[in-house]
C-alpha cells in the first residue's frame, strides 16, 4: 500500500506534518481528516521521481526580498467580498488561519493577496486578527480594526464580520448613487465646454476676417466676444497659453486647490462648512453625512465597542469638519456623565428628529438600532435628493447651454445685419 507524506493544520491552526499509508490520496485525505486535520499538501512517498497524486496545494509563502509595489488601496468592493468570505468561512467552523490561507489561495495577485498573505503570516506568529490587520492600512481602517477587535473579545467573530460586511455595501452604495447621479451632469457639461472652445478658437476668427474686410463698426458684445476669442486661440502678441487650456484644465486645478487647502485644518474648516451652504447640493452632502456617521456609531455599538471609543472612531470618519467638531462635544459630554441627546442638540448640526431618535434609543436601551434607522431613513432622502437634483439640473444647464449659444449667435449677427444693410443702401 502507498505511503503518503502530508502537510495539514490542526482544528487551532497549527501546522501539522506526517505520514499515513492508503490506497489513494482521496483515501489519504479521507483518513487525515478524520483524525482532525486540514491537509493543505498530499504527496505520494516514492524512492525515485516526483511526488504523485497532489491532492491539495500549500499556501505560496512569499519570498524573503520579494518586492510588490501596493498603490492606493484596496477597493471596497474587494474588502467586503473578503469580509463576507471570510465570515462565511467563519461561521463554518473553520479555523481563522487556514481560513485566511484559502482566501489568500483564491486572490488574484496583486494588493489584496499580498495583504491577506501577511495578515495569515501575522496570525500564524501569534498576532490576534484585529493586530494583524491593523499594520495593513492600505485595506483595514480604524473602524474596521476595531471592529474586529470587539468580535475576538466578545467570541463572535463571524457576526461581526457579516455587519462590517453589510455596513461596507451600504456606505459604497450609497457613494456609488451619489457619484453614478453626477455622471451625466458632468459629462454633458464637458461637452459643452470643449463644443464652445472649438467655436471660439476655430469659428469666430473666421467672422472677424469678414468684419475687417468690410470695415464696419462693431457693437460692444461683438468686440467682447472677438477679444475672448482671440484670448482662446492665443492669437494676441506676448501670450503664451492660450485661454483654452486654461478653461480646460481649470477643474482639476480648483480640484488639486481645494485639497491643498484642506490641508490645513483652518482650510478644511472653511472648505467643509461651504460645501454645507452650497446651494442645492448642500442639503445633499449633509443628508449624507448624518447618513454615514449614524451608520457608522450604530453598528460599532452594536458590535460591542465602548461608546466613547465609537464616538471618536466615528469623528475620524465622518469626513466633514464641521460634524468632526459636534462628535467631540458630544464625546466630552458623555464622558463628564451627561447623555448622548443634549448634546448632540446643542451642535446644531442635525434635525430635531435624528435627536429625538437618538433619545428614545438612549431611554429603551436600543441606541444602536436607532442609529440604524435614522441612517436607513437618511439613505433614502438621498435617494431622493439625488433624483430631485438631477430633475432640476438638466433644465437648468439647458438654460445655460441656451444663453451662451444665444449670446455667441447675436453677437455675431448683429454686425451680420449692418453689412446687409450696407450692401442694400
Amino acid at each position: 500500500m502507498p505511503t503518503f507524506a502530508y502537510e495539514a493544520l490542526d482544528a487551532s491552526g497549527k501546522p501539522r506534518k506526517g505520514e499515513i499509508d492508503a490506497g489513494t490520496s482521496d483515501e489519504a485525505i479521507s483518513k487525515i481528516k478524520s483524525q482532525g486535520f486540514f491537509p493543505t499538501s498530499v504527496r505520494e512517498r516514492k524512492s525515485k521521481g516526483g511526488p504523485k497524486g497532489e491532492a491539495a496545494k500549500p499556501a505560496k509563502k512569499k519570498k524573503k526580498g520579494e518586492i510588490t509595489i501596493n498603490i492606493g488601496r484596496v477597493k471596497v468592493k474587494t474588502l467586503t467580498q473578503f469580509t463576507r468570505q471570510l465570515s462565511t468561512l467563519q461561521d463554518a467552523g473553520l479555523s481563522l488561519l487556514r481560513s485566511l490561507q484559502v482566501l489568500e489561495q483564491q486572490q488574484k495577485p496583486g494588493m489584496m493577496k499580498n495583504i491577506i498573505g501577511n495578515v495569515a503570516e501575522d496570525v500564524e506568529g501569534g498576532s490576534t486578527l484585529s493586530d494583524a490587520m491593523a499594520k495593513q492600512p492600505k485595506a483595514f481602517d480604524r473602524l474596521y480594526v476595531k471592529m474586529v477587535a470587539a468580535g475576538e473579545i466578545g467570541g463572535v467573530l463571524d457576526l461581526i464580520l457579516q455587519r462590517l460586511a453589510d455596513f461596507l455595501e451600504k456606505a459604497q452604495r450609497l457613494r456609488s448613487k451619489i457619484r453614478g447621479a453626477m455622471i451625466y451632469p458632468a459629462a454633458v457639461i464637458s461637452i459643452a465646454v470643449l463644443i464652445v472652445s472649438g467655436i471660439m478658437v476655430f469659428v469666430i476668427p473666421k467672422f472677424q476676417e469678414i468684419f475687417v474686410d468690410f470695415e464696419i463698426e462693431l457693437p460692444g458684445l461683438t468686440v467682447w466676444l472677438i477679444d475672448t476669442s482671440r484670448w482662446m486661440a492665443a492669437a494676441d502678441p506676448g501670450q503664451t497659453i492660450p485661454g483654452a487650456v486654461w478653461v480646460v484644465f481649470s477643474p482639476f486645478i480648483a480640484y488639486l486647490f481645494i485639497k491643498l487647502v484642506r490641508k490645513t485644518e483652518p482650510g478644511r474648516a472653511v472648505v467643509d462648512r461651504i460645501k454645507l451652504f452650497l446651494p442645492l447640493v448642500g442639503p445633499l452632502i449633509k443628508k449624507a453625512t448624518v447618513a454615514r456617521f449614524t451608520r457608522t456609531l450604530g453598528t460599532l455599538i452594536s458590535a460591542g465597542v465602548p461608546i466613547l471609543e465609537a464616538i471618536m472612531i466615528t469623528r475620524d470618519t465622518s469626513g466633514n469638519y464641521v460634524y468632526e467638531k459636534a462628535l467631540t462635544k458630544v464625546h466630552d459630554s458623555i464622558r463628564e456623565g451627561e447623555s448622548f441627546a443634549n448634546p448632540l442638540r446643542e451642535t446644531k448640526v442635525v434635525d430635531a428628529i435624528v435627536v429625538n431618535m437618538v433619545d428614545v434609543g438612549e431611554e429603551t436601551g436600543d441606541l444602536d438600532a436607532m442609529l440604524l434607522k435614522v441612517a436607513d431613513n437618511y439613505d433614502e432622502e438621498v435617494e431622493v435628493a439625488v433624483g430631485s437634483l438631477i430633475s432640476l439640473l438638466e433644465p437648468l444647464m439647458v438654460v445655460i447651454l441656451g444663453v451662451i449659444v444665444g449670446t455667441i449667435v447675436v453677437a455675431l449677427f448683429m454686425p451680420l445685419v449692418k453689412m446687409i444693410e450696407s450692401v442694400g443702401n
